[in-house]
């Protein structure tokens, strides 16, 4: 339930906080006063986009605050839950800040929440009905989820709906797999024989391949380089040599040892030395007597650099490159060769036009065993707004051809209406007057409202426009009906006729004051100001004692 709304420079409207009541209340004023702002200010709460002509001229924002009590609804409270958000007191307080540069921002209770957030929780807590429902009652889809939402098949009507699309995705599925059958041959050919030649790549370590290759083609050289460091690091010959040289030096240091430090430090290092030479020497040694390799291992490798540049250059790419994506060449052919054929999809599909069938049958079973009393509810409410006549009826038409089914089911829906006697009922499209049109959008917006067996839970109920197209008494009808509706369930409706105003729990007044800037101001209406409203809704510009008496009668009438 909305406790209160508080406006700070929303576009005519300074300052105001208006407490809302239980029940029903109006909205009324002169034309251009502002009475739809209470309810774009509302909408803003509960995530519709901002715009910043909303924002009062001169001001650099734009601030709105909706308070709800949300005692009673469990709905909202798991909605905080599944968030991971805490819900300490059974009061939701909503902040939607408008800038001036069109940006906006948003709070729920005290810390920053997403439109998107702000959008799922608002149809928990506000359900707004457009003064143009007259217009949507004459598309199809709009007569086919009104009845979902009132024989409560809404779900089953969701999962209908999935059941086709999935169908129909694995249609689309196998007929691209179908159009590029041939090419997808042609690619696994392809993949198969880039492969098959980089296979022999594949089973080696390229880099060590190609260093072995290196070192085997100049193998000769190298022995050679091997027996001259080694004579130069040890021979027999009158050349002197490392070896030779270190043992004097060796044997100059010990003769120190006694006299200087420095000398045991020099002797130490010049030991660890001797004896790393010593293991180059054998290391050496083993390389240059070495027996020369293998003419076939020179060959292997040959025969492996040589289908590495081939490919290098067929491929444009470094071979170390072309080994990596030959890794992907591997990938893309095992995704190809395991991708279903469109005669493998085929089973599949049929499982899934099943699916959706069976789906779709017993969305009509349901539709049409609801639909009789949806009818005589939708009468029952017609009859009183001078429509004594009234007549409806669901209409279920097979399509022709199952090409022709759709994710709403197999059958077209249409609602038929008579307002005559004698008279046949057709589409409303075809027959409705602009006023039945109106009636009926207002019955069928209110039964949905009240359709939920859980109260407490209903979201509060917003009208806009709510007399389009009815006057006089039909007026006053559906005065009663939506004081009726505010016994069970919050209501908040602008309204153009003082019997539906009359009506009100609550009485709001939207005035324009024109002083240096234009100014809206809310007043709640009681007593003699709401007799003056009513009495210049009812007869004009000019109030008389003719038309107060006139609207003190009509609150008198209230019940």
């Amino acid at each position: 339930m909305l406790l209160s709304l508080t406006l700070y420079q929303f576009a005519l409207i300074a300052e105001h906080e208006l407490s809302v009541a239980e029940g029903f209340n109006v909205i009324t004023g002169e034309t251009g006063a502002g009475k739809s702002l209470l309810l774009d200010a509302l909408s803003l709460c509960i995530g519709e986009r901002a715009d910043s002509s909303m924002v009062r001229h001169g001001a650099p924002h734009a601030d709105i605050y909706a308070q709800f009590d949300v005692t009673h609804n469990s709905l909202v409270s798991d909605w905080f839950a599944a968030g991971g958000r805490e819900l300490a007191e059974p009061e939701v307080l909503i902040r939607r800040q408008l800038s001036n540069n069109g940006r906006s921002k948003a709070w729920l209770n005290g810390a920053p929440v997403s439109l998107a957030e702000l959008k799922s929780l608002g149809v928990l807590l506000v359900n707004i009905h457009s003064q143009h429902a007259q217009q949507a009652l004459l598309k199809p889809q709009f007569v086919v989820q009104w009845l979902d939402a009132m024989a409560q098949t809404t779900s089953l009507a969701e999962q209908t709906a999935t059941s086709y699309q999935y169908y129909q995705q694995l249609k689309r599925r196998a007929d691209e797999i179908a159009s590029r059958a041939a090419q997808r041959q042609d690619r696994i050919q392809l993949l198969q024989s880039q492969l098959a030649d980089i296979a022999p790549l594949l089973a080696v370590d390229y880099s060590e391949i190609e260093a072995e290759h290196e070192e085997l083609s100049n193998i000769e050289a190298l022995m050679s380089e091997a027996s001259h460091g080694l004579h130069l690091l040890d021979n027999d010959s009158d050349e002197p040599d490392v070896m030779t040289l270190l043992g004097q030096a060796i044997k100059l240091c010990d003769n120190q040892l006694g006299v200087s430090q420095t000398f045991e430090q020099a002797s130490e290092q010049l030991h660890l030395a001797q004896q790393q030479i010593t293991e180059v020497t054998a290391m050496l040694t083993d390389y240059a007597e070495q027996q020369l390799p293998d003419p076939e291992r020179l060959q292997t490798l040959d025969s492996l650099i040589s289908l590495g540049h081939r490919l290098s250059r067929k491929h444009s790419l470094p071979a170390s490159d072309l080994i990596n994506e030959a890794h992907e060449w591997q990938q893309q052919l095992e995704q190809l060769e395991n991708e279903p054929t469109s005669d493998a999809l085929a089973a599949q599909i049929l499982e899934a036009w099943q699916e959706y069938l069976t789906n779709a049958k017993a969305l009509h079973k349901a539709r049409t065993q609801a639909a009789p009393t949806i009818c005589a509810q939708l009468v029952t409410q017609l009859q009183p707004l001078a429509l004594p006549n009234a007549r409806c009826e669901f209409m279920f038409t097979k399509k022709p051809t199952e090409s022709a089914y759709n994710a709403q089911g197999c059958y077209d829906i249409e609602l038929l209406f008579s307002a005559n006697v004698g008279m046949p009922m057709q589409p409303l499209h075809k027959i409705a007057s602009g006023g039945e049109l109106s009636r009926m959008a207002l019955v069928m917006q209110v039964l949905q409202a009240t359709s939920s067996d859980n109260n407490a839970a209903k979201p509060m109920l917003v009208f806009d426009e709510v007399d389009v197209g009815i006057s006089g008494g039909t007026a006053q009808v559906v005065g009663e009906l939506l004081r009726s509706l505010g016994q069970t369930q919050q209501l908040l409706a602008i309204t153009h006729q003082a019997q539906v105003a009359a009506q009100a729990h609550q009485h709001i007044l939207v005035q324009k004051h024109h002083h240096e800037q234009t100014q809206s101001e809310l007043v709640i209406l009681t007593g003699s100001a709401q007799v003056d409203e009513l009495a210049r809704m009812s007869g004009g510009v000019t109030i008389t004692e003719v038309t107060r008496d006139h609207a003190r009668s009509l609150l008198t009438d209230v019940k």
